[in-house]
């Protein structure tokens, strides 16, 4: 023990840290609050012999802050397909290559994974430096089940595409987690509220930053909340409450849905979109979409 009461290594010297190995080391880094850079992200890229970055320009920001000085390599969707041969051969010379991206965790609805799975077939060392992610961030502050959840990237531009991804989503038994662009999050919104029933949800924008903002309610709401605001900015991701969270529809509202569904789907398609979008159990929806059928052509409606 020394005089402070402290314990020393066997050899009284402080023991040492560990030397940063060769091979591909995935590196989060902040989200938006340069604070929340780990000590270990740092001393990865301290001892970095080449970053390969999704924007070098974004990445010298953080270089400049923390005294970063280890040269920089493009790795976006654009250039991967030119620079990824020279990351490798970095590698292949026994290099410490840091991957990093623009914020957060690189290969989360970022570049990487092509990198990465060729890192390993060539039998190059993968480990990762963890840190912020706006996927956990999100799910954590948005007050809605945590145990289970399924993260589906960003959402589809397009009117179709989007709706057939958020149909897909529908059955999935978990709390759902998506990003949006501002300028679409009204729409994705509405069409979520639609197609998945009122479920409580959550919109978290620019976390971590100085307007972080996390706002609360059913997806109709948020739905019209955004519709009528006249500027959103910033990063954000759409947190959905599972199916079941939704409130239980009235008779009413049950077999309405069910008449539109019907009238482009078969009773089975029909069925199984209103049981996902309220929480139902399949069969019940089914009986009744079946008993709707049998009335409309007895009416003489269909």
């Amino acid at each position: 023990m020394d005089g402070n009461g402290r314990a020393q290594a066997n050899d009284g010297r402080a023991r040492r840290k560990p030397p940063v190995a060769p091979g591909l080391h995935i590196v989060a880094t902040p989200i938006g609050n340069l604070g929340d850079i780990t000590l270990r992200a740092l001393e990865v890229l301290a001892a970095a012999d080449l970053i390969a970055c999704e924007d070098t320009r974004v990445f010298a920001k953080l270089a400049n802050h923390h005294g970063i000085a280890a040269p920089t390599i493009s790795y976006s969707d654009a250039t991967q397909d030119a620079n990824e041969p020279r990351i490798l051969r970095a590698l292949a010379e026994g290099k410490r290559v840091a991957l990093v991206s623009d914020a957060g965790t690189p290969l989360i609805s970022d570049p990487g994974y092509r990198l990465v799975r060729a890192a390993l077939a060539a039998g190059h060392r993968v480990s990762a430096a963890p840190g912020p992610s706006a996927v956990p961030m999100a799910l954590a502050l948005s007050g809605l089940p945590t145990e289970r959840f399924f993260f589906g990237g960003f959402l589809p531009a397009k009117s179709a595409e989007r709706r057939r991804a958020i149909a897909e989503a529908a059955v999935v038994p978990a709390t759902l987690v998506f990003f949006e662009a501002p300028h679409r999050l009204a729409a994705s919104l509405a069409d979520l509220a639609e197609l998945l029933g009122d479920r409580p949800a959550a919109v978290a924008r620019e976390l971590t930053k100085l307007y972080e903002e996390v706002r609360r309610a059913s997806l109709g709401e948020l739905a019209a909340h955004y519709a009528a605001a006249t500027e959103v900015k910033g990063e954000i991701a759409i947190v959905v409450g599972p199916p079941g969270d939704a409130a239980a529809p009235t008779t009413d509202m049950l077999d309405e849905a069910l008449r539109q569904a019907l009238a482009g789907a078969s009773v089975k398609d029909a069925a199984a979109e209103v049981a996902a979008r309220f929480g139902l159990r399949r069969r019940e929806v089914y009986a009744r979409a079946l008993e709707l059928k049998r009335g409309a052509k007895e009416d003489g409606t269909t």
